[in-house]
């Protein structure tokens, strides 16, 4: 059994909330195996997938009242509703718009609890007539971060803690510990994070059994095109197939010239934001300026595109690429590669990643919101890290007033000035600080 952080996510969720809980994400990222682990915990747990149970969406879509959708639920089922201890888990709800409507009517008469998921959620799910906001929380789930990968493969706590507080403190990691995580990195980079992936190589070591369940999944993806947006399907197959050879280019920004000499935004935007809402590729947009908040300096028509998933990604290179990886060939474009692994990570992490350009000062590979500032972050793979004229640039800029910086490297930790110097591997600890107050009371006195 794969260790996932979304498995005490989703118990946290039950233990403080009444609500239900929408699970999206990717196919092949782990939802409905997370679930029926989680459905374990209840005296009764029901299943009702809409797609291998198509009558079930008939039966759901003209309910209209909870007794109604109850009623006919207890006609679908030979597991017994108990109240109070039943989780109802409602999977691939994309064939089922309806039940998420009704969901709300569910929870109001609150004698089981629910929790949904589904495919290509983000492109079916858009456009729900009454989401049920209030009444439903949603979490996104993604590939195994590197966190999770190490510790599935068995990588001690105390290790991680080790790691953690060298992080924090700005200290070197002891050197062994520091060779054995590079290791384990260029590994990750092979394997990724889809779990069927994971799960292959745990059980056999064996890196093409690794790449045969790659491919498998990439040849699914390639499927849901096909399936899901038929009008738009080259489009989409053609972009999803450019990312590894775009990625490779010397600026990385997804060039629409090489789809076709002619070729407009405007006719390819929703190809994109087709990957991008079905947890296919993940798009990174330029800002204009390093300054809070990000969004409002981004760029809707400049942006690098990566894989969602570095394994993924290593299987649509080259043949022998992989072995390559793990002996860490000098001659391979590491740059690409590391970077798809930072913003996998970073957006797993809940970190918008974005990238800076200008003309003047040159470019950074990331920046971030972080502790309530911008967070510039460079990845290195060569032995020149501490060469870097945009990220100078750009920290001796007083009007941006920027505190601090990383520099990821294949090097052992250190620091110079505001300007961290990390191993790669240490990109699992950059993660969305929740500084608000849980709790917050005014004083009224006076006033009252």
């Amino acid at each position: 059994m794969l260790k996932r952080k979304i498995n005490k996510y989703i118990q946290d969720f039950y233990n403080n909330s009444r609500n239900a809980l929408l699970i999206t994400g990717a196919r092949q990222t782990g939802k409905t195996y997370s679930i029926r682990q989680f459905g374990k915990s209840f005296k009764s747990f029901i299943e009702i997938n809409f797609i291998e149970q198509p009558e079930a969406a008939d039966l759901f879509r003209d309910a209209r009242s909870h007794a109604d959708i109850l009623l006919r639920l207890s006609a679908l089922t030979s597991v017994p509703l108990i109240k109070n201890d039943t989780l109802i888990f409602f999977d691939e709800v994309q064939r089922c718009p309806d039940i998420v409507t009704a969901i709300k009517f569910l929870v109001d008469e609150g004698s089981y609890r629910y929790i949904l998921s589904g495919s290509l959620l983000g492109v079916e799910l858009k456009d729900l007539r009454s989401e049920p906001v209030g009444y439903m929380g949603i979490k996104e789930m993604y590939p195994l971060d590197f966190e999770e990968f190490i510790s599935c493969l068995g990588v001690n706590e105390q290790v991680i803690t080790s790691l953690r507080e060298a992080w924090t403190n700005r200290t070197p990691v002891d050197p062994f510990v520091h060779n054995k995580l590079m290791e384990l990195f260029r590994l990750y980079l092979i394997t990724g994070g889809m779990p069927a992936a994971v799960s292959k190589y745990i059980e056999s070591n064996n890196l093409q059994e690794v790449m045969r369940v790659q491919q498998d999944i990439i040849r699914l993806y390639k499927r849901d095109i096909a399936q899901y947006d038929p009008d738009n399907k080259l489009y989409i197959e053609e972009i999803f197939n450019l990312i590894p050879p775009e990625l490779n280019a010397k600026n990385k920004r997804f060039i629409l010239k090489r789809l076709n000499e002619n070729a407009k935004f405007e006719r390819y935007q929703n190809s994109f934001l087709w990957l991008k809402h079905a947890g296919v590729a993940l798009p990174v947009y330029n800002v204009k300026e390093p300054r809070m908040p990000l969004l409002l300096a981004r760029s809707r028509n400049l942006f690098k595109l990566y894989q969602n998933d570095i394994g993924l990604l290593a299987a649509q290179y080259a043949e022998g690429i992989q072995l390559r990886i793990i002996q860490g060939d000098k001659d391979i474009n590491f740059g690409a590669i590391y970077e798809n692994a930072v913003a996998q990570e970073l957006t797993a992490h809940g970190l918008e990643p974005y990238y800076y350009n200008n003309k003047k000062r040159g470019e950074l590979d990331f920046v971030i919101e972080w502790k309530g500032g911008v967070l510039p972050i460079e990845v290195k793979s060569g032995k020149d890290y501490e060469t870097h004229r945009a990220l100078a640039n750009i920290m001796g800029c007083k009007e941006y007033g920027l505190r601090e910086a990383v520099v990821f490297t294949n090097d052992n930790l250190h620091a110079a000035g505001a300007i961290t110097y990390a191993p790669i591997y240490m990109v699992m600890f950059l993660e969305k600080s929740h500084d608000a107050p849980a709790c917050y009371r005014i004083d009224l006195s006076g006033l009252k």
